[in-house]
Protein backbone atom coordinates (compact mmCIF):
# COMPACT_ATOMS: atom_id res chain seq x y z
CA UNK A 1 0.00 0.00 0.00
CA UNK A 2 2.89 2.63 0.99
CA UNK A 3 4.46 2.23 -2.88
CA UNK A 4 0.86 3.33 -4.43
CA UNK A 5 1.04 5.68 -1.81
CA UNK A 6 4.47 7.33 -2.33
CA UNK A 7 4.17 6.96 -6.46
CA UNK A 8 0.79 9.17 -5.87
CA UNK A 9 3.27 12.27 -3.75
CA UNK A 10 5.63 11.83 -6.21
CA UNK A 11 3.58 12.62 -9.25
CA UNK A 12 1.68 15.01 -7.06
CA UNK A 13 5.33 16.70 -6.66
CA UNK A 14 6.26 16.57 -10.53
CA UNK A 15 3.27 18.20 -11.52
CA UNK A 16 3.37 21.45 -9.30
CA UNK A 17 7.39 21.65 -9.59
CA UNK A 18 5.82 21.78 -13.54
CA UNK A 19 3.32 24.00 -12.90
CA UNK A 20 6.33 26.29 -10.95
CA UNK A 21 8.23 26.56 -13.95
CA UNK A 22 5.49 27.64 -15.87
CA UNK A 23 4.19 30.29 -13.90
CA UNK A 24 6.85 32.98 -15.14
CA UNK A 25 5.65 32.19 -18.32
CA UNK A 26 2.22 32.29 -18.05
CA UNK A 27 2.38 35.94 -15.88
CA UNK A 28 4.75 36.80 -18.64
CA UNK A 29 1.71 36.50 -20.93
CA UNK A 30 -0.60 37.66 -18.99
CA UNK A 31 1.26 41.00 -18.44
CA UNK A 32 2.36 41.70 -22.10
CA UNK A 33 -0.43 40.04 -23.95
CA UNK A 34 -3.36 39.44 -22.86
CA UNK A 35 -4.30 42.37 -20.20
CA UNK A 36 -3.31 44.77 -22.84
CA UNK A 37 -5.13 43.42 -25.48
CA UNK A 38 -8.41 43.30 -22.35
CA UNK A 39 -7.46 46.97 -21.85
CA UNK A 40 -7.79 47.87 -25.58
CA UNK A 41 -10.87 46.27 -26.41
CA UNK A 42 -12.69 47.17 -23.09
CA UNK A 43 -11.15 50.88 -24.39
CA UNK A 44 -12.77 50.60 -27.86
CA UNK A 45 -16.19 50.17 -26.16
CA UNK A 46 -15.94 53.34 -23.73
CA UNK A 47 -15.32 57.24 -24.27
CA UNK A 48 -12.12 57.26 -22.51
CA UNK A 49 -8.93 60.25 -22.58
CA UNK A 50 -5.73 59.79 -20.80
CA UNK A 51 -6.89 61.92 -17.85
CA UNK A 52 -10.14 59.87 -17.56
CA UNK A 53 -10.69 56.11 -18.60
CA UNK A 54 -13.57 54.31 -19.01
CA UNK A 55 -15.63 57.21 -18.03
CA UNK A 56 -18.39 56.25 -20.15
CA UNK A 57 -19.67 52.97 -22.37
CA UNK A 58 -20.43 53.81 -25.67
CA UNK A 59 -20.94 50.29 -26.66
CA UNK A 60 -20.16 50.41 -31.15
CA UNK A 61 -20.25 54.28 -30.67
CA UNK A 62 -16.64 54.35 -31.68
CA UNK A 63 -16.92 52.10 -34.46
CA UNK A 64 -19.29 53.45 -35.85
CA UNK A 65 -17.39 57.10 -35.87
CA UNK A 66 -14.11 55.21 -37.43
CA UNK A 67 -16.29 54.35 -40.06
CA UNK A 68 -17.24 57.66 -41.26
CA UNK A 69 -14.54 59.76 -40.03
CA UNK A 70 -12.87 60.00 -43.44
CA UNK A 71 -9.31 58.93 -42.18
CA UNK A 72 -9.50 55.70 -40.71
CA UNK A 73 -10.38 53.42 -43.31
CA UNK A 74 -7.83 55.46 -46.01
CA UNK A 75 -4.93 55.19 -43.27
CA UNK A 76 -5.75 51.48 -43.30
CA UNK A 77 -5.61 51.22 -46.64
CA UNK A 78 -2.35 53.26 -46.90
CA UNK A 79 -0.87 50.57 -44.33
CA UNK A 80 -1.65 48.02 -46.93
CA UNK A 81 -0.19 49.79 -49.83
CA UNK A 82 3.12 50.56 -47.46
CA UNK A 83 3.82 46.94 -46.19
CA UNK A 84 2.78 44.40 -49.29
CA UNK A 85 5.11 46.48 -51.49
CA UNK A 86 8.12 47.18 -48.54
CA UNK A 87 7.92 43.60 -48.03
CA UNK A 88 7.86 42.09 -51.58
CA UNK A 89 10.70 44.35 -52.54
CA UNK A 90 12.83 43.25 -49.33
CA UNK A 91 12.19 39.86 -49.95
CA UNK A 92 13.25 39.85 -53.61
CA UNK A 93 16.20 41.59 -52.91
CA UNK A 94 17.39 39.71 -49.82
CA UNK A 95 17.08 36.71 -52.40
CA UNK A 96 18.95 37.89 -55.01
CA UNK A 97 21.78 39.10 -53.09
CA UNK A 98 21.56 35.31 -50.96
CA UNK A 99 21.57 33.76 -54.46
CA UNK A 100 24.83 35.58 -55.29
CA UNK A 101 26.28 34.70 -51.72
CA UNK A 102 25.50 31.64 -52.09
CA UNK A 103 27.21 31.30 -55.81
CA UNK A 104 30.44 33.51 -54.85
CA UNK A 105 30.62 33.10 -50.83
CA UNK A 106 30.25 29.92 -48.78
CA UNK A 107 31.85 31.55 -45.56
CA UNK A 108 30.87 35.11 -45.89
CA UNK A 109 31.03 36.10 -42.51
CA UNK A 110 32.58 39.56 -43.17
CA UNK A 111 30.11 40.32 -45.82
CA UNK A 112 26.79 38.90 -43.41
CA UNK A 113 28.59 41.16 -40.99
CA UNK A 114 28.54 43.76 -43.50
CA UNK A 115 24.67 42.93 -44.71
CA UNK A 116 23.96 43.81 -41.11
CA UNK A 117 24.70 47.15 -41.06
CA UNK A 118 21.44 49.08 -42.32
CA UNK A 119 19.85 46.23 -40.25
CA UNK A 120 21.83 47.39 -37.15
CA UNK A 121 20.92 51.55 -37.98
CA UNK A 122 17.89 52.14 -35.31
CA UNK A 123 14.84 53.46 -37.76
CA UNK A 124 15.22 56.77 -36.02
CA UNK A 125 18.93 57.13 -37.41
CA UNK A 126 18.16 55.82 -40.67
CA UNK A 127 14.85 58.28 -40.91
CA UNK A 128 17.24 61.20 -39.67
CA UNK A 129 19.84 59.87 -42.65
CA UNK A 130 17.37 59.27 -45.26
CA UNK A 131 15.46 62.53 -44.71
CA UNK A 132 18.75 64.94 -44.98
CA UNK A 133 19.85 62.79 -48.15
CA UNK A 134 16.22 63.68 -49.91
CA UNK A 135 15.91 67.22 -48.69
CA UNK A 136 15.54 69.92 -51.56
CA UNK A 137 18.08 71.91 -50.38
CA UNK A 138 21.14 70.55 -49.97
CA UNK A 139 20.11 67.30 -50.20
CA UNK A 140 22.64 63.95 -51.74
CA UNK A 141 19.90 63.34 -54.48
CA UNK A 142 19.16 66.59 -55.51
CA UNK A 143 22.28 68.01 -55.33
CA UNK A 144 23.59 64.68 -57.77
CA UNK A 145 20.16 65.72 -60.08
CA UNK A 146 21.59 69.39 -60.23
CA UNK A 147 24.64 68.82 -60.94
CA UNK A 148 23.86 67.01 -64.01
CA UNK A 149 20.93 69.25 -64.75
CA UNK A 150 21.69 72.82 -63.39
CA UNK A 151 18.80 74.50 -63.82
CA UNK A 152 16.45 71.84 -62.58
CA UNK A 153 14.39 72.52 -59.94
CA UNK A 154 14.92 70.57 -56.45
CA UNK A 155 12.60 67.70 -56.65
CA UNK A 156 10.64 67.18 -53.18
CA UNK A 157 10.78 63.38 -52.37
CA UNK A 158 8.66 63.94 -48.97
CA UNK A 159 6.85 66.64 -49.83
CA UNK A 160 5.13 65.73 -53.01
CA UNK A 161 2.44 62.49 -53.83
CA UNK A 162 3.34 59.62 -54.35
CA UNK A 163 6.83 60.13 -53.86
CA UNK A 164 6.44 60.88 -50.27
CA UNK A 165 5.21 57.18 -49.87
CA UNK A 166 7.35 55.53 -52.25
CA UNK A 167 10.32 57.34 -50.59
CA UNK A 168 9.33 55.80 -47.10
CA UNK A 169 8.80 52.34 -48.71
CA UNK A 170 12.15 52.02 -50.07
CA UNK A 171 13.65 53.66 -47.16
CA UNK A 172 12.29 50.73 -45.04
CA UNK A 173 12.82 47.82 -47.67
CA UNK A 174 16.68 49.32 -47.64
CA UNK A 175 16.43 48.71 -43.85
CA UNK A 176 15.11 45.39 -43.49
CA UNK A 177 16.33 43.52 -46.89
CA UNK A 178 19.45 42.39 -44.67
CA UNK A 179 17.37 40.51 -42.52
CA UNK A 180 15.47 38.91 -45.61
CA UNK A 181 19.30 38.04 -46.96
CA UNK A 182 20.74 35.91 -44.14
CA UNK A 183 17.30 34.36 -43.18
CA UNK A 184 17.19 33.06 -47.34
CA UNK A 185 20.79 32.47 -47.45
CA UNK A 186 20.27 30.64 -44.20
CA UNK A 187 17.73 28.38 -46.07
CA UNK A 188 19.79 28.10 -49.08
CA UNK A 189 22.87 25.98 -46.75
CA UNK A 190 20.26 23.77 -46.10
CA UNK A 191 19.07 22.54 -49.56
CA UNK A 192 20.62 19.39 -50.65
CA UNK A 193 23.83 19.39 -52.89
CA UNK A 194 22.64 16.14 -54.81
CA UNK A 195 20.02 17.78 -56.46
CA UNK A 196 21.97 20.09 -57.77
CA UNK A 197 25.07 17.94 -58.92
CA UNK A 198 22.11 15.58 -60.66
CA UNK A 199 21.28 19.00 -62.58
CA UNK A 200 24.50 19.84 -63.48
CA UNK A 201 24.89 16.44 -64.96
CA UNK A 202 21.27 16.67 -67.05
CA UNK A 203 22.84 19.87 -68.28
CA UNK A 204 20.57 22.36 -66.69
CA UNK A 205 20.94 26.02 -66.94
CA UNK A 206 20.97 28.77 -64.59
CA UNK A 207 17.56 29.31 -64.50
CA UNK A 208 16.01 25.97 -65.34
CA UNK A 209 17.89 25.57 -61.96
CA UNK A 210 16.57 27.89 -60.06
CA UNK A 211 12.88 27.96 -61.80
CA UNK A 212 12.46 24.20 -61.44
CA UNK A 213 14.67 23.21 -58.48
CA UNK A 214 16.21 26.46 -56.25
CA UNK A 215 12.56 28.19 -56.27
CA UNK A 216 10.32 25.23 -54.95
CA UNK A 217 12.97 23.93 -52.39
CA UNK A 218 13.12 27.34 -50.97
CA UNK A 219 9.32 28.86 -51.25
CA UNK A 220 8.30 27.73 -48.10
CA UNK A 221 11.01 29.75 -46.01
CA UNK A 222 10.41 32.57 -48.95
CA UNK A 223 6.91 32.16 -47.62
CA UNK A 224 8.14 32.44 -43.87
CA UNK A 225 10.55 35.54 -44.47
CA UNK A 226 7.45 37.47 -46.40
CA UNK A 227 5.42 36.65 -43.38
CA UNK A 228 7.62 38.07 -40.97
CA UNK A 229 8.48 41.25 -42.84
CA UNK A 230 4.84 41.73 -43.45
CA UNK A 231 4.38 41.85 -39.46
CA UNK A 232 7.09 43.93 -39.38
CA UNK A 233 6.19 46.35 -42.14
CA UNK A 234 2.40 46.89 -40.73
CA UNK A 235 4.16 47.84 -37.53
CA UNK A 236 6.14 50.60 -39.05
CA UNK A 237 5.66 54.12 -37.45
CA UNK A 238 9.26 55.42 -36.80
CA UNK A 239 10.49 56.26 -40.58
CA UNK A 240 6.75 57.80 -40.98
CA UNK A 241 6.93 60.21 -37.67
CA UNK A 242 10.52 61.64 -38.57
CA UNK A 243 10.64 61.28 -42.23
CA UNK A 244 7.16 63.10 -43.17
CA UNK A 245 5.25 63.52 -40.14
CA UNK A 246 2.15 61.39 -41.86
CA UNK A 247 2.44 64.42 -44.72
CA UNK A 248 1.77 65.59 -47.67
CA UNK A 249 -1.43 65.83 -46.50
CA UNK A 250 -2.53 62.53 -45.09
CA UNK A 251 -0.31 60.81 -48.07
CA UNK A 252 1.74 58.56 -45.94
CA UNK A 253 -0.73 58.70 -42.59
CA UNK A 254 -0.33 54.49 -42.02
CA UNK A 255 -2.76 53.36 -39.41
CA UNK A 256 0.26 53.24 -36.65
CA UNK A 257 0.95 56.93 -37.01
CA UNK A 258 -3.41 57.73 -36.85
CA UNK A 259 -3.82 55.50 -33.75
CA UNK A 260 -0.90 57.34 -32.35
CA UNK A 261 -2.17 61.01 -33.50
CA UNK A 262 -5.76 60.15 -32.15
CA UNK A 263 -4.35 58.53 -28.72
CA UNK A 264 -1.30 60.95 -28.18
CA UNK A 265 -2.09 64.46 -29.80
CA UNK A 266 -6.18 64.19 -29.43
CA UNK A 267 -6.00 62.40 -26.34
CA UNK A 268 -9.32 60.54 -27.49
CA UNK A 269 -7.93 56.89 -25.85
CA UNK A 270 -11.41 55.13 -26.43
CA UNK A 271 -11.07 56.23 -30.71
CA UNK A 272 -7.70 55.44 -30.88
CA UNK A 273 -8.73 51.57 -29.26
CA UNK A 274 -11.25 51.21 -31.74
CA UNK A 275 -8.65 52.19 -34.29
CA UNK A 276 -6.31 50.03 -32.88
CA UNK A 277 -8.84 47.01 -33.26
CA UNK A 278 -9.91 47.92 -36.72
CA UNK A 279 -6.09 47.41 -37.42
CA UNK A 280 -5.79 44.36 -35.68
CA UNK A 281 -8.82 43.12 -38.20
CA UNK A 282 -6.98 43.80 -41.22
CA UNK A 283 -3.29 42.38 -40.23
CA UNK A 284 -5.22 38.90 -39.23
CA UNK A 285 -7.35 39.26 -42.73
CA UNK A 286 -3.80 39.56 -44.64
CA UNK A 287 -1.75 37.01 -41.86
CA UNK A 288 -3.80 34.43 -42.03
CA UNK A 289 -4.24 33.24 -45.66
CA UNK A 290 -0.32 33.79 -45.93
CA UNK A 291 0.59 31.35 -42.43
CA UNK A 292 -2.04 28.89 -44.23
CA UNK A 293 0.31 28.41 -47.40
CA UNK A 294 3.30 28.60 -45.52
CA UNK A 295 1.95 25.37 -43.46
CA UNK A 296 0.56 23.69 -46.53
CA UNK A 297 3.91 24.54 -48.60
CA UNK A 298 5.57 22.72 -44.93
CA UNK A 299 3.91 19.79 -45.28
CA UNK A 300 4.32 19.33 -48.97
CA UNK A 301 7.97 19.59 -48.74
Amino acid sequence: MSQPVTHRRVSRRASWTGRALLAPAVIAIVIIAIYPLGYIIAASFSESSLGRPFSEWVGFDNFAALLGDGITLPSLGRSLLFAIPSALIALIAGLAVALSLDAAVKGGRIIRVLLLLPLMTPPVMAGVIWKLMLAPTGGLLNNIGQSLDPGSEPFLFLGSSPAAMISVITVDAWQWTPFCVLLVFAALQTLPTEVYEASQVDGAGVWQTFWRITLPLVLPSLITVLLLKLVVSFKVFDLVFIMTSGGPGFDTTVSSYEIYRTGLQTFDVGAAAAQTIAFLVLVTIVILPLNAVRQRLHKES
